[in-house]
């Protein structure tokens, strides 16, 4: 079995069947639009998704986690739970960008068959999060390739130097749809049986998925530099 999450967003949650590299049937599956508690919530959830499945942590053979991007506390959550998960149980952990996995599921939709995908997601700070692809099929299963970004960006300027010509899916075609205005039938949220294919595409073809956090702008609490001055 494979357990599949991310934290870029939602807090989202799958098991899914596994055949050798190829993921099978969602088995059981959780979502929670809750975007403030990722560290509280995620491990329930988890357990959760294995207790209605009928399935234990044991029977896990492989963890898929989003990368981002995302904000820095939400997304540190999802990654920490997804290595320490497969450290105790000794079974590797794949990394994918959260965005990736967006587009895959967009193009897996239909939402174009020839064209590109815009992939915006919310960065908070009325910015956005956005990234656009191109299909890219493989041997071993459909993929798909950057042609710009990942950047985190206005969504006015986002609109005007990378929306001409694409599809544009995603979360924050919600927040401001008069700017990314979204495709019929685009995905609005991330299936993480979605990361679970990509990811499993990319192994087969002897890609290394890190699971390095995919921030690109530094947190909103940093250390201060310099020390205050105590007196007397």
């Amino acid at each position: 079995m494979l357990l599949a999450l991310d934290t870029s967003g939602d807090i989202a949650v799958s098991l899914l069947a596994l055949d050798g590299s190829v993921p099978g049937p969602v088995l059981a599956a959780l979502r929670t639009q809750e975007q403030r508690r990722h560290a509280e919530l995620l491990a329930p959830m988890i357990t959760q998704v294995l207790a209605d499945a009928g399935a234990h942590r044991g029977d896990l053979t492989a963890v898929v986690v989003g990368t981002g991007p995302a904000p820095f506390t939400g997304l540190r959550a999802g990654l920490v739970t997804a290595r320490v998960l497969a450290r105790a149980l000794g079974v590797p952990v794949h990394g994918v960008p959260s965005l990736d996995a967006l587009a895959a599921q967009a193009f897996a939709a239909g939402v174009t068959t020839e064209g590109e995908v815009l992939v915006v997601t919310d960065a908070r700070r009325r910015e956005v999060y956005a990234a656009r692809y191109r299909a890219a099929g493989q041997n071993e299963g459909p993929d798909v390739a950057a042609v710009d970004g990942p950047l985190v960006e206005r969504p006015d300027v986002v609109a005007t130097t990378l929306a001409a010509g694409a599809a544009v899916v995603g979360p924050a075609t919600a927040l401001y749809p008069d700017l990314l205005r979204a495709a019929p039938g685009a995905p609005t949220a991330l299936d993480p049986a979605a990361l679970a294919a990509l990811a499993m595409t990319r192994v087969a073809r002897g890609a290394e998925l890190a699971t390095e956090p995919l921030y690109l702008r530094r947190p909103d609490v940093t250390p201060a530099v310099t020390r205050k001055r105590v007196t007397a």
